[in-house]
């Protein structure tokens, strides 16, 4: 895969660089800035993107607004935050067209390469990888939960491990279930939460979307 790299600490952005790479992927390019984020983003069009909160000029929210920004331009260009600061508006509107592709990962909780890389390649493929300590951070930052009332505590399970961006293989190991039985339940729970199979949206992440509670 050819990466985009967007991190404003050496030490960090080099490692990320040699980790990347150690895999097979390439980098085709890094940057420091939020400005510097976005132009590298629309130039190289990259097969996906790890991309930083906080960076110059203010530090604030520079990287989550250029990753909004180069999505706007480039639907579905996929996108790996990864931050030690969760930002709820913005995460929801990452999420917010339905077309997967996007991961929001804390640095604190990646703990091997593996784990890291894998969220990497699970963004690139169209779907998501959401950090748990962001999916209670939208939690609990949400509204009306009407939508879910109608799934059972099994089918709350299952979306709630979905929404990390487990597969249905993953999910079924992590609940001792069937893939057969993985299936029924998220073909119950798509129907529930209306939402239907068509070629413009994911499944997958309309599911989600409903689990963060979208306004």
């Amino acid at each position: 895969m050819r990466i985009v790299v967007a991190e404003d600490l050496y030490l960090l952005r080099d490692g990320l660089v040699l980790l990347i790479e150690a895999y097979g992927h390439q980098v085709v390019a890094t940057a420091t800035t939020g400005p510097g984020t976005l132009e590298a983003l629309l130039k190289w069009r990259p097969d996906a993107a790890v991309v930083d909160v906080r960076m110059p000029p203010t530090h604030s929210d520079e990287g989550l607004r250029a990753a909004l920004a180069a999505r706007g331009q480039l639907p579905g260009l996929p996108v790996l935050i990864l931050s030690q600061h969760v930002e709820q508006l913005y995460a929801r509107e990452l999420l917010a067209d339905g077309s997967g592709g996007i991961g929001y990962v804390l640095k604190e909780s990646v703990f091997d390469a593996d784990q890291f890389i894998d969220a990497l390649e699970r963004v690139a493929g169209g779907g998501t990888a959401m950090d748990p300590a962001v999916i209670a951070k939208l939690l609990a930052g949400g509204t009306s939960q009407r939508r879910l009332d109608g799934l059972t505590e099994r089918e709350h399970s299952v979306l709630g491990l979905m929404a990390e961006g487990l597969s249905n293989q993953a999910i079924g190991r992590r609940l001792f279930l069937s893939d057969s039985a993985i299936s029924k339940y998220t073909t119950s729970m798509f129907g529930k939460l209306g939402i239907t199979d068509d070629d413009h949206h994911n499944r997958r992440v309309l599911a989600v979307l409903a689990y963060l509670n979208r306004p």
